[in-house]
């Protein structure tokens, strides 16, 4: 049997590579198969229509009248709520529509319009979007990872095909974009390729335009700015010459904030007609008038929300404050540490403490929010597996609710178990005497991956017991959410139990990674000072 320091097992495999590259679409396009949100709920539908009607709107409306409401554009039915690059890319697809089927973009005529052919067309825009910029941005940043492990312990998680296929079977962006029917794939996909031009190439002002974009379409990628911003502001201060230091941070600074400002201008460009036209769209992007919150959410605002009403104690306008607050206290230790001992190691983990510190206690938080953290921690997993599946795994159940709602139930439990399976491949590939249920071991992942680290420790075998627990209730709290009728009296009383406990695992989760990156010494990226005159 080949020994597992055999070199020859950690190069790219194209015959586990394609194969699972068409396995993670297929996956997609048998998910695509089954309900989406709203599917055949009328007056308003689900997501699905909003879609559709933003198709409609960008299509049959001037720019300037996409985020107001008009007789033309009624904001009360699914008005557009994302930044310009998600109308523009609406746009796009609503001309395609159009072309294909008017009926299906036609004014006002098309609302609710639900049609195989459509449904296909809409679907295949979900999965050439997901193909175009998720899946090329993780081959990308998984071939980085195993070119990079250089003097590091080898491990099987770092290898190219089951690193890529591992992250792209995660089964909470396949189940939200390919079922309930979102695009959340163009935004991280963009997140994912500014990361990797940080990360791999160094290229500050690609990764700064990526990240601008990805901000341009998704709003929620704000829970991804302070990371970016604390790691490329440091970096000007990085390599400074003995002479004209000030102007050499000048020139950096000046880069980045040419390339933020001239990427903005191009973007908002049709609505910089007037001032009002801009403001109607940042009002459309920040309503403080939903609430704190909308369904079972699992942060920190719900849980506290079981015992203390919070919407009848503070008004919107006070909960913002106090969400402002709380999540710049979440969020400081990480930044700070980021900006005073950068490290390239540290910028991921900051990502994820930073996110998941605004999913815990941010304002106006969905349960799809949780992709924004789950996304950078399944980046994460080549280097600390365990715990980041165990995470991936926690933030999936965190949203059954709204798979229930979806009819998504049966690819719920079919992308866990083949997510799972492809896990449990990747250790068996690690430790080929392990058992097929090495899983639940976190002592036998970590001697796998950390083996200097792991000897006598009764803390990883404690820490086994309880993920064991935690998933035998994650299945008990699914089974009796589908199966088991809630009491009268109490309606959400199952999704509010599972937003319970996802938020407690979150909380500790939050406690862990941020221990994790506080922990790694501070180790300065490699970069070419300049000589002096």
């Amino acid at each position: 049997m080949t020994k597992k320091s055999d070199p020859d097992r950690f190069m790219v495999t194209k015959d586990v590579l394609l194969p699972g590259l068409m396995l993670a679409l297929l996956v997609r396009w048998c998910v695509a198969a089954y309900p989406y949100s709203g599917y055949k709920k009328p007056p308003m539908y689900g997501d699905y229509e909003a879609q559709r009607h933003w198709q409609e709107i960008t299509v049959h409306t001037p720019a300037t009248s996409w985020y107001q409401n008009t007789t033309q554009n009624d904001l009360e039915y699914w008005g557009l709520d994302y930044p310009p690059l998600t109308a523009y890319h609406s746009l796009l697809m609503g001309l395609v529509a159009d072309w294909l089927d008017p009926e299906s973009v036609r004014l006002f005529a098309s609302r609710g319009y639900e049609n195989e052919s459509h449904k296909m067309f809409m679907r295949w825009t979900v999965f050439l979007s997901d193909v175009y910029f998720f899946v090329t941005a993780v081959l990308c940043i998984c071939i980085d990872l195993e070119r990079v492990k250089v003097k590091e312990q080898k491990s099987v998680f770092k290898r190219t095909d089951l690193s890529t296929v591992l992250f792209l079977l995660y089964p909470g962006l396949i189940l939200i974009d390919h079922g309930h029917f979102q695009y959340n794939c163009v935004s991280l996909g963009l997140f994912l390729w500014s990361t990797f031009f940080v990360v791999a190439i160094e290229n500050d002002v690609l990764a700064t335009i990526f990240f601008v974009l990805a901000l341009n379409y998704k709003q929620m990628e704000l829970y991804h700015a302070l990371p970016f911003f604390f790691y490329l502001l440091r970096k000007c201060f990085i390599g400074v010459p003995n002479r004209g230091k000030i102007s050499y941070v000048v020139h950096n600074f000046n880069k980045l904030a040419v390339a933020v400002v001239s990427t903005f201008i191009i973007i908002w460009y049709p609505f910089s007609g007037s001032w009002d036209n801009i403001m109607h769209v940042v009002h459309r992007l920040f309503p403080v008038k939903r609430g704190v919150f909308e369904d079972k959410v699992s942060n920190i605002w719900c849980f506290i929300n079981v015992f203390i009403k919070i919407k009848s104690v503070f008004t919107n306008e006070e909960m913002v404050r106090v969400c402002l607050v709380t999540t710049s206290l979440a969020v400081l230790p990480s930044c700070l540490d980021l900006f005073m001992r950068i490290n390239k190691k540290k910028f991921l983990l900051s990502v994820i403490n930073v996110s998941l510190a605004f999913f815990l206690f941010s304002f106006q938080v969905h349960e799809k929010t949780i992709l924004l953290v789950a996304i950078p921690v399944a980046a994460h997993l080549p280097q600390d597996p365990f715990m980041c599946f165990w995470f991936l795994l926690v933030s999936n159940f965190s949203m059954l609710p709204l798979f229930i709602k979806d009819g998504l139930i049966i690819p719920y439990i079919a992308t866990n178990v083949i997510y799972i399976s492809f896990y449990s491949i990747c250790l068996k590939l690690a430790q080929p005497t392990s058992s097929t249920f090495s899983f639940f071991n976190a002592n036998r992942v970590y001697k796998v991956v950390f083996p200097s680290k792991t000897e006598n420790s009764v803390l990883l075998n404690l820490l086994s017991a309880n993920f064991f627990f935690s998933v035998v209730c994650m299945i008990w709290l699914a089974f009796a959410a589908v199966y088991i009728e809630p009491p009268a009296k109490y309606p959400d009383l199952f999704p509010l139990l599972i937003s319970v406990y996802s938020c407690s695992h979150f909380l500790l989760f939050f406690l862990y990674f941020n221990y994790q990156q506080l922990s790694l010494p501070k180790f300065l990226p490699v970069i070419h000072k300049v000589k002096n005159k």
